[in-house]
């Protein structure tokens, strides 16, 4: 998902959608609403289809999932009301519940969830469900899942693929939905406005609003409305925090949306990938290199400076989560640290210009970030001010997309991650996934780490995944790839995800939240109400 500004007023999105703006009125002045309406971006370019990624961050609004995640982040039902995993983990066996019905009124049956997998295992999506064997309905409420290998986040899987109905999952689906979920679709008009209601045939707890409007306005245009009081919940970056608005209050809500650089991991031998890409680095494949930067990094400063304090130092790709090694982290801020690190390796300023040299080679490497990201541009010029101290010379350099793809095996790349899947870390950290897309990007490899992470991916038991997941990081011997170890990344910031809400709409307790902001924020939808 991404959000497409429009050139278009905000007042006229507003008169579409039948809302009125601010009248002066304040907000305890107002009877309670029965529509919301927000500027969250989020608008899918490909439709609400969870087949084809739909629903992957925050609430798929006209959908349900098997389960869910509760705001701790832990596995709870959905759909299911119960699943059983083979002590082999191949045969995961889900049962539903039976009064579930998709908003034109046919039941939801255990045929049309298999049929949504088997789908979504077929298309193109963002939704891997590769490891996939077979989706059966062995009976209306009864699914089985046989996956080719045993895979322990097989439960994000159920977690985060919203259910379609088989009977009406035709080819104009993704622009007209029909689901199980909290909401329906009543209007969707690409560029400007989302309309959906609250579905009155939904089995869990009814929303407490009737209508809520999605506006696609751009971050400028997201503020104006806030402004002007005809939003009651805006997602905004923390550079464009300028002040209290009246009436609304600011809410951050803490997330595992991280920005670090990735290393390059090999030396520079000439190889090439399939599409003729650089493969490898001489500076950044050196051992003292990676964490020397990691140590001469001041992270809280880089929250304080660049995200204006709405975020925290990061310490790996995922914080706080159940499966993050607490053990991995560094204390950084230690520019004596590195330079010693540095001396012992080898690495020295002979000629007295700064920059340290090793059998000739200049401690210099360019980091890249996208040419229209400001906070990414910001981190890069300001770690490059903070390792410079130390004898390492940093390039920040802006590039599109197309242009990192070329060359982020051979340059260190300022990326952004963070899942409630761990499956993420595998992907960033695995051999098995070096070059593979915008995984492992540096091909980074380590056998004891592999390990970890197959063993982790291919037991039954989420406690034993969650020890493995723990012990990639860094395990008993000190091994890993934290920064603390192979220092293969220098993860430096976690975003809070900031937000405008209006001082009467009550949120709950939000999730933390993964990469993306605004979206996410949905996760808790259902269960918002006016509190005044």
């Amino acid at each position: 998902m991404r959000v497409r500004g429009v050139a278009v007023l905000v007042a006229c999105l507003l008169a579409a959608a039948g809302c009125s703006g601010g009248d002066g009125e304040s907000a305890t002045d107002r009877p309670t609403p029965t529509e919301l309406r927000l500027a969250i971006g989020g608008e899918s370019e490909d439709g609400y289809d969870p087949t084809l990624g739909w629903g992957r961050y925050g609430s798929p609004l006209f959908q349900s999932t098997l389960l869910k995640l509760d705001t701790d982040l832990k596995i709870v039902n959905d759909l299911a009301t119960g699943y059983q995993v083979s002590p082999d983990g191949l045969k995961w066996t889900v049962s539903l519940r039976d009064d579930a019905v998709f908003t034109d009124g046919k039941p939801v049956t255990a045929g049309d969830v298999a049929y949504t997998f088997v789908t979504a295992k077929q298309q193109p999506g963002l939704t891997d469900v590769s490891a996939l064997a077979t989706a059966t309905a062995t009976n209306d409420t009864t699914v089985e899942f046989v996956l080719q290998r045993p895979q322990s986040t097989f439960v994000y899987r159920l977690a985060s693929l919203g259910i379609v109905p088989e009977h009406a999952h035709g080819a104009d689906y993704a622009q007209r939905p029909i689901g199980s979920g909290p909401f329906t679709f009543v209007q969707w008009d690409k560029g400007q406005q989302l309309i959906v209601q609250r579905n009155e045939k939904y089995y869990g707890d009814k929303p407490s609003f009737e209508r809520i409007v999605f506006l696609f306005t751009d971050e400028d245009g997201t503020l104006a409305a806030a402004r002007a009081g005809q939003v009651q919940l805006a997602s905004v970056p923390s550079t464009l925090v300028t002040g209290d608005i009246q009436g609304m209050t600011l809410v951050k809500v803490p997330s595992i949306d991280n920005r670090g650089v990735m290393f390059p991991y090999v030396p520079d031998d000439g190889r090439k990938t399939d599409k003729g890409a650089p493969i490898g680095n001489d500076v950044t494949s050196d051992r003292a290199i990676r964490p020397a930067v990691n140590l001469a990094a001041n992270r809280q400063v880089l929250v304080e400076g660049v995200l204006h304090g709405y975020g925290s130092p990061a310490t790996g790709p995922a914080d706080g989560a159940p499966w993050y090694e607490p053990r991995s982290a560094i204390t950084d801020n230690k520019p004596d640290d590195a330079r010693s690190l540095l001396d012992a390796a080898g690495w020295k300023d002979a000629d007295g210009d700064g920059v340290r040299e090793k059998a000739g080679v200049e401690a210099a490497f360019t980091v890249l970030y996208p040419a229209d990201d400001t906070l990414r541009q910001g981190l890069a010029v300001a770690l490059a001010d903070q390792v410079a101290p130390v004898g390492i010379r940093i390039e920040p350099k802006a590039a599109t997309w197309e242009e990192i793809e070329q060359r982020m095996h051979t340059d260190a790349v300022l990326f952004g991650w963070g899942s409630h899947d761990p499956t993420e870390m595998y992907n960033l950290y695995s051999s098995r996934q070096a070059g593979v897309e915008y995984w492992n990007t540096g091909f980074y490899a380590n056998p004891d780490v592999d390990r970890h992470l197959d063993a982790a991916l291919s037991t039954a038991d989420p406690e034993a995944a969650n020890a493995e997941w723990r012990a990639a990081q860094l395990d008993a011997s000190g091994n890993g790839f934290a920064a603390s170890a192979d220092a293969a990344w220098a993860w430096l910031v976690n975003l809070d995800h900031v937000y405008y809400t209006n001082t009467c709409l009550g949120l709950g307790k939000p999730q933390t939240e993964p990469h993306g902001h605004g979206w996410p924020i949905t996760a808790g939808i259902a269960r918002w109400t006016w509190t005044c």
